[in-house]
């Protein structure tokens, strides 16, 4: 059973299983769930988030924004951790950054709105001048079918349909949808693998 993040972000991923892999079984919640899942042994393969991809068998895949991602989002208020969340409160801790963290498609449409928030990828790629990798894909069991299917995925190019656009769109345009999903990639290489053993040293001071 593969876990499924029902956010825009993955839109692409959860697209090109339909089409090439429809006998999977998935099992649909937020991130910091999706975690425990995995954890639990409950689903064998996810995306799972960053900081609870320590020591977990992982591929070169995941959630990866380059210099900006406009769907983790720190906005103006008392500090508050999203419970959707587990990479993104951490991130914001290291950035030093107060608010009110937000995450997901719900920070994507606020972002939009422009209420005073600010984007974390985009702080971290100015203070490093690295990619942020917000999650990346683990597994449990069944391994060869699962580095076959993310490699397959890596190598592809998927066509959304305007149908799904217009049921994930909400407040937002196609064009802002896309917009978003091309500063979304996959594919974790050498400066991914950099920027997340660097969060993950600073991380310590604040799990």
């Amino acid at each position: 059973m593969l876990g499924h993040i029902d956010y825009i972000n993955l839109l692409p991923f959860y697209v090109f299983m339909k089409k090439h892999y429809s006998y999977y079984t998935t099992k649909k919640s937020y991130p910091s769930k999706i975690n425990k899942m995995f954890e639990k042994k409950i689903i064998d393969a996810a995306f799972i988030s960053s900081i609870k991809s320590k020591n977990k068998k992982c591929l070169d895949a995941g959630i990866v924004a380059n210099k900006k991602v406009l769907s983790v989002l720190v906005c103006n208020g008392k500090n508050k951790d999203d419970f959707e969340s587990n990479t993104s409160n951490i991130l914001a801790k290291v950035l030093k950054e107060d608010g009110e963290v937000i995450i997901g498609d719900k920070a994507l449409i606020r972002y939009y709105l422009q209420d005073n928030c600010k984007d974390l990828a985009k702080i971290w790629y100015d203070k490093y001048h690295l990619p942020f990798v917000f999650a990346r894909f683990c597994i449990n069991k069944n391994n060869k079918e699962y580095k076959k299917m993310i490699n397959h995925f890596l190598n592809t190019k998927t066509y959304i349909p305007q149908y799904i656009l217009k049921k994930y769109k909400g407040n937002l345009s196609n064009k802002q949808i896309k917009e978003y999903l091309n500063l979304i990639s996959y594919k974790i290489g050498y400066k991914e693998k950099k920027s997340l053993k660097k969060f993950l040293k600073l991380a310590k001071n604040y799990e």
